[in-house]
């Protein structure tokens, strides 16, 4: 992610401006032999152009053939080929993936020759990262860009489209080792994306009404005229999703919109710069880290945050932001990273 593609929240939002589109998932999913390009040692390929792809060889899936069930995989018994391999186990109903689409996956990924499971996210929370932008594996970029969410997608990666030919020593794999993995494609995440949940009433006339709609537009925040601004972090679902609960730690997939409270004038929005904001929940104002702690990923959250947890006298310069103000946000958790 660009440090700019967020404009206002990397001063604004940020206590420091480090960790824009931080790849660390924070959470139990991470591990060092997850996709990402972060495990891939220093002397590993990097293609120029796109290998070729073919429809196999892929070892058998013997048992969990149905989607999101952990798969049972099959020793590779001929030689594997030199080139990327992918199949479509099961194809899905749901969107196609572009590069740049933040993709929510369960993977199993294990060694050709030996069928060696060295990772896997099945039985912890799902792997979400950005695809089709080297933040992954090049077998993983170049195999699932074009896939549909809802699909099972095999694919039998040789080293240079993995963790090339230095291997990844930790998890057991050589340099020359041919990776298979299963991967369902859960979820994607654009800049059009909102959350989908339950609807929480805002029977509240001191507080702001956030707009409820999921067609990936900027909810509407109305600030009730004539109300003396709450002294206290007010943090509220608007939809509430069924997703893991946010630890402090966290780095989080979000959309989001902000708005002063005694103008109602937006000064920051997600939805305005036409991308997500990936961002650690702990490096965040304090009216954030207070206020999306403990609740579920999937969820609109409506945050009223008064000037101690947010700029105080001291805004940001070219903000927008009045010293001393309360600010209102409305906040789509679309998933932990």
């Amino acid at each position: 992610m660009r440090r700019r593609s967020v404009l206002l929240s990397v001063p604004a939002l940020l206590l420091t401006a480090a960790g824009c589109g931080n790849d660390d998932k924070g959470s139990d999913s991470a591990s060092s032999t997850s996709p990402s390009t972060s495990s891939t040692p220093s002397g590993s390929a990097s293609p120029t152009a796109p290998p070729k792809i073919v429809d196999g060889p892929v070892p058998a899936i013997t048992a969990g053939t149905a989607f999101d069930t952990k798969p049972t995989v099959a020793k590779g018994t001929v030689t594997p080929s030199k080139d990327l391999a992918v199949k479509t186990v099961i194809a899905g109903d749901g969107p196609k993936i572009v590069a740049g689409d933040y993709i929510q996956v369960n993977y199993l990924g294990q060694i050709w020759s030996t069928a060696k499971v060295f990772d896997t996210s099945f039985g912890r929370s799902p792997y979400t990262n950005i695809i089709g932008q080297g933040k992954v594996i090049p077998g993983w970029d170049q195999g699932l860009v074009g896939q549909k969410v809802k699909s099972r997608v095999q694919l039998a990666i040789p080293p240079a489209l993995g963790y090339g030919s230095s291997g990844n020593a930790q998890a057991g794999i050589k340099g020359t080792d041919t990776l298979v993995f299963v991967v369902d494609v859960l979820q994607r995440f654009n800049a059009k994306s909102s959350v989908t949940g339950t609807d929480v009433p805002q029977s509240n006339a001191s507080l702001p009404k956030v707009g409820t709609n999921t067609d990936g537009k900027a909810p509407s925040i109305t600030v009730p005229k004539g109300v003396k601004a709450p002294a206290k972090l007010v943090s509220q679902y608007v939809i509430e999703g069924d997703g893991p609960v946010v630890k402090a730690s966290d780095t989080l997939l979000l959309q989001y919109k902000g708005v002063v409270w005694t103008t109602g004038k937006e000064f920051d929005s997600s939805y305005a710069h036409g991308q997500l904001a990936a961002f650690p929940l702990a490096q965040l104002i304090k009216g954030w880290q207070q206020g999306l702690a403990g609740k579920k990923a999937g969820s609109r959250v409506m945050l009223v945050t008064p000037p101690d947890l947010a700029y105080g006298a001291q805004p940001p310069s070219g903000s927008g932001i009045p010293a001393n103000a309360t600010l209102v946000f409305t906040l789509d958790i679309l998933a932990v990273l």
